[in-house]
């Protein structure tokens, strides 16, 4: 556990440190949703009515900035050689590098996204169910995103290859995440169903995606 605390206390160090911490991905978030007005136009049912959907849409972009230094960093300055031969599994060392990516980067857009949904003219109890299915779903986001991560690990300026691996694996949270949210700002499905996949997806993500980037990086490091 000692060694767990310090490896997450290192990752959240130089997240905030080197990738910018939230501040980047708020101020993405923040010119993604702002943009979007300019581009549907003043029509506030409109605006309401997609506002989940784009919520879900930044999220989705704003989790990608920084995931491609998630084992880049250390596979350049050699630490990454030390965490694969060391005695903590490798699996462990992913979740705890993806739990202080999360909650450095990802967190705080899902706080923050209250605030940005009133410029897209959604209510509050609206507001308060999507930033609980961007809690929920964004989890699973991160650990999809950690594949990537691991398997772009050794090749210089791979961030965009990464979108590329990622982004097709990532549309089954971003269906239910948005079914979820749209059923919260008061569509037709409900609300249960599609929020109980989200759970699911995150879960199954956080016990899988650890040991698929754990092989992913020992197959590049070979």
């Amino acid at each position: 556990m000692n060694a767990l605390s310090a490896l997450f206390l290192r990752e959240w160090r130089v997240a905030r440190r080197i990738g910018g911490g939230a501040s980047v991905g708020a101020v993405f978030f923040l010119i993604l949703v702002s943009i979007m007005p300019f581009a549907l136009g003043p029509d506030l049912r409109l605006l309401a009515k997609l506002g989940p959907a784009i919520l879900w849409i930044a999220a989705l972009l704003s989790t990608l900035l920084g995931l491609d230094r998630l084992f880049q960093a250390d596979a350049e300055d050699g630490s990454l050689d030390l965490m694969v031969h060391a005695t903590l599994p490798l699996e462990l060392v992913v979740l705890v590098k993806c739990a202080a990516h999360w909650t450095t980067s990802i967190l705080p857009l899902a706080v923050a996204a209250p605030l940005f949904g009133l410029m897209l003219a959604m209510d509050g109890p609206s507001l308060g169910l999507v930033t609980l299915t961007l809690a929920a779903g964004t989890p699973a986001l991160t650990m999809i995103g950690a594949i990537g991560a691991a398997l772009t690990a050794s090749l210089r300026r791979g961030g965009l290859l990464m979108a590329v691996l990622v982004l097709p694996l990532s549309i089954p949270v971003l269906i239910f995440g948005v079914s979820a949210a749209s059923a919260a700002s008061g569509g037709l499905a409900p609300f249960a169903t599609p929020f109980a996949v989200l759970i699911a997806m995150t879960l199954f993500s956080l016990a899988a995606a650890p040991f698929a980037a754990a092989a992913a990086i020992r197959l590049v490091r070979e």
